[in-house]
């Protein structure tokens, strides 16, 4: 009897844990009350130690459109202290990146060039976008001069919505930090430890053992989460190499602003367990291993949006939970 006993201790004791949650966050935009409710509603959704414990992978674009970029950010800064059991991964948006830009606080190109070689490809754009060109543009990244710029069209067509400001809708994040839009007084304006904050945006993330719930039950997966997502056509190591190194001597970063090229899942990963997770689109695509999240938008009508794995769980700021 006494072995039975010891035979079901042990069996209890080497049993399985749970696997870890990870929860990805899609893009909020600068909308500091969606944000606060999505957390909420992602603490009564999960269990208390479970959430201590979580991978919280936000996917990037915090500021622009919605009017509280300075409050999102200052939420952000504050989850490493508040919940240091928690492991946060901030990815970089292409609206962060721009904001980046436009402050200096981008990381030089590896290769020694200068922000303004990078201008050349895209000049037939500078009069319609309205190119910022104030104090410190001189060696500014492309997609800074764009964000801090002046577009002269007033309503987005494939949005169906006023610009504000410029092409990235930047008005708003100026005014958060009580400046006008495409001043640079804004470089003063910015605390420090924002500044770091957008400094310290990584361009992929990528983890080796996160479970998924599959129709054949629980799958260990490699996950890799970057802000739009991988060309489908291009060999997928030297993407990730390139998003490892945040090189900056391109004018464009494709996987954190292309659309259709990089919806799909590369062929070269289709056939292994590997989950790619995006925000960025405006949508919310939930098709096998592919994840984007992105509900909202930045328009504020919609709802800002999370997946929690392993269940595949979408959670929204507008879910009324039981508490």
């Amino acid at each position: 009897m006494s072995d039975q006993k010891s035979e079901a201790t042990t069996e209890t004791q080497i049993s399985k844990p749970r696997p870890r949650v990870v929860c990805c966050i899609g893009d909020t935009h600068g909308y500091i009350t969606k944000l606060q409710n999505l957390w909420s509603n992602l603490q009564s959704h999960i269990d208390p130690q479970d959430f201590q414990a979580a991978l919280i992978i936000f996917l990037g674009d915090y500021c622009d459109r919605g009017p509280h970029t300075r409050n999102v950010i200052d939420f952000l800064v504050s989850l490493r202290s508040s919940y240091p059991s928690q492991t946060h991964v901030f990815l970089s948006g292409n609206h962060d990146f721009a904001f980046a830009a436009f402050l200096g606080v981008l990381p030089k190109p590896l290769d020694g060039s200068h922000f303004s070689e990078g201008w050349r490809e895209y000049e037939d754009n500078e009069e319609r976008e309205g190119w910022y060109k104030g104090d410190g543009y001189e060696d500014m990244h492309l997609q800074g001069r764009r964000w801090g710029g002046t577009i002269k069209e007033k309503f987005n067509v494939a949005k169906g919505t006023e610009y504000k400001g410029s092409i990235y809708d930047a008005g708003p994040t100026f005014e958060s930090y009580d400046v006008p839009h495409g001043s640079s007084d804004l470089f003063k304006a910015v605390p420090d430890e924002h500044k770091k904050f957008l400094a310290d945006l990584v361009w992929v993330h990528e983890e080796n053992d996160v479970c998924v719930e599959t129709e054949n039950g629980i799958t260990h997966c490699k996950l890799i989460a970057v802000h739009a997502g991988l060309e489908r056509d291009k060999n997928v190591e030297e993407q990730l190499k390139f998003l490892r190194a945040r090189d900056t001597r391109v004018p464009k970063v494709v996987a954190l602003s292309g659309r259709k090229d990089v919806w799909d899942i590369p062929k070269e990963l289709s056939e292994d367990p590997i989950i790619v997770v995006s925000g960025h689109h405006g949508k919310l695509h939930v098709e096998g291993l592919r994840l984007i999240i992105d509900e909202g938008g930045g328009l504020e009508k919609n709802p800002v949006a999370a997946i929690v794995l392993p269940s595949k769980k979408v959670v929204r700021d507008t879910d009324v939970l039981a508490k």
